[in-house]
């Protein structure tokens, strides 16, 4: 692409880009191949590598030992600070990154899962009378609020009582559990409110003021088969699911490994996600290696130069939607559950944690006054004391942000923001 470029123009480039603080850099529509081309500057930012170095003496004194911790921070075009930054590490659940990306290639931002639900039946005097037949597409989000939801607009199709069986055909996943038959089970329960749990009332509870308890009784048994070969004569409601921009910002608040292994078999499995996200991020292969989507097990490995790529690809591909990558992480400030909890992390900075029993890691991106926007990836391996680890993570940022100023211009979420048990996503037909 850069190919006979002459210095000049390179050096023009630089001149109006190197130090951009818009979201977008252009370093994001390059290669790590094309942007050798610039003659990027071998030494980092003077300033960023003290702090680095400070912080890695400060786990030194703890008798935590260098060469198990991974840095990378970029601006742009340019390495701030690099400690064994192109050594791929247990990397914990900073895999979840890779699995966004695989995700946003595989189906992009604004896609919906769709359940169908029909019948070989009648329904008469509030009777079906035939099976309710569920078929699933890989819904990984389908919980207690959207079974409800689905039960009150059933409700309102006269239904209040089935003769036949309730029958799971395809990929029907509820409650993030993978089995067709469970969650065949925890769909009849929450039909009918007269066999709620107290668990099934409080997520009811949390739903918006006013929503109805759902009463279908189902007398016959529950039945899967695996393919959508055979349709129903009748479909009765298309179900969609929240947005994947919507899906993926909740597994990466809460870094839910359930639902990132589900989007990751979907997406191909550990291997097809690995190879996605290197391509796709223009790093070599070996610095993602993966076994699993989620990141749990120590052999999940991702060097933080890679896990800085992803994150500058996924903003890259969400600018068209319009989304941004504060719409699919956890932002210091706004989001204060899940991961977020307890931690002291500079507002406005959009981040994703991983842990493991000695792992500790963190990555996003810092958005600065005198740097733009600072990409940034943390590796800890080795240690026990992951409070320690999680404290200097932080207190490595602030110090950053106490450098370089916040600028908060542009970091604002742009997501749609729907709600589990929304009846407007049940069409029916």
């Amino acid at each position: 692409m850069l190919q006979g470029i002459s210095a000049s123009l390179l050096g023009l480039v630089l001149g109006i880009f190197g130090q951009s603080s818009a979201p977008i850099e252009i370093a994001q529509t390059l290669s790590w191949q094309e942007s050798a081309l610039f003659k990027l500057p071998e030494q980092p930012n003077e300033t960023a590598d003290a702090i680095a170095q400070q912080y890695l003496q400060n786990l030194n004194a703890r008798g935590i030992a260098s060469d198990y911790q991974g840095i990378w921070f970029q601006s742009g075009l340019t390495t701030l600070a690099d400690h064994q930054g192109r050594v791929p590490r247990s990397a914990a659940s900073l895999t979840k990154i890779a699995t966004t990306l695989a995700s946003l290639e595989k189906w992009g931002g604004d896609h919906t899962f769709e359940t169908r639900v029909g019948t070989n039946g009648q329904i008469e005097d509030g009777v079906l009378k035939g099976d309710l037949i569920i078929m699933g597409s890989g819904d990984p989000f389908f919980v207690w609020e959207e079974a409800i939801a689905l039960g009150n607009t059933l409700n309102n199709l006269g239904i209040r009582k089935v003769t036949g069986d309730l029958v799971i055909a395809g990929d029907f996943y509820m409650n993030f559990k993978d089995n067709p038959a469970r969650s065949g089970q925890m769909l009849l329960q929450s039909l009918n409110h007269r066999k709620w749990s107290g668990e099934i009332a409080t997520h009811h509870g949390n739903m918006q003021p006013n929503t109805p308890r759902p009463e279908i009784e189902i007398t016959g048994t529950i039945k899967t088969k695996d393919d959508l070969s055979s349709q129903p004569e009748r479909l009765l409601i298309r179900h969609f699911s929240l947005s994947l921009a919507e899906i993926l910002k909740n597994m990466n608040l809460y870094s839910n490994n359930a639902l990132s292994e589900m989007l990751a078999q979907q997406a191909g499995g550990a291997k097809v996600i690995a190879k996605l996200a290197a391509e796709s991020a223009s790093v070599p292969q070996d610095e993602i290696q993966l076994i699993n989507g989620s990141g749990l097990g120590v052999d999940n490995r991702i060097s933080p130069r890679a896990t800085v790529a992803m994150l500058m690809t996924i903003e890259r591909k969400l600018q068209s939607q319009p989304l941004g990558i504060m719409d699919l992480f956890p932002v210091a400030g706004e989001d204060k559950r899940g991961t977020m909890s307890s931690r002291n992390i500079p507002t406005g900075t959009a981040v994703k944690t991983g842990t493991l029993r000695e792992v500790s890691a963190l990555a996003g991106v810092l958005p600065t006054q005198d740097q733009g926007w600072v990409w940034f990836a943390i590796i800890n391996n080795g240690g026990w004391d992951l409070n320690y680890f999680r404290a200097q993570q932080d207190d490595l940022l602030q110090r950053f942000s106490q450098t370089w100023g916040l600028n908060l211009n542009g970091t604002q979420t742009n997501v749609e923001k729907g709600y589990l048990g929304d009846p407007t996503r049940n069409l029916t037909l």
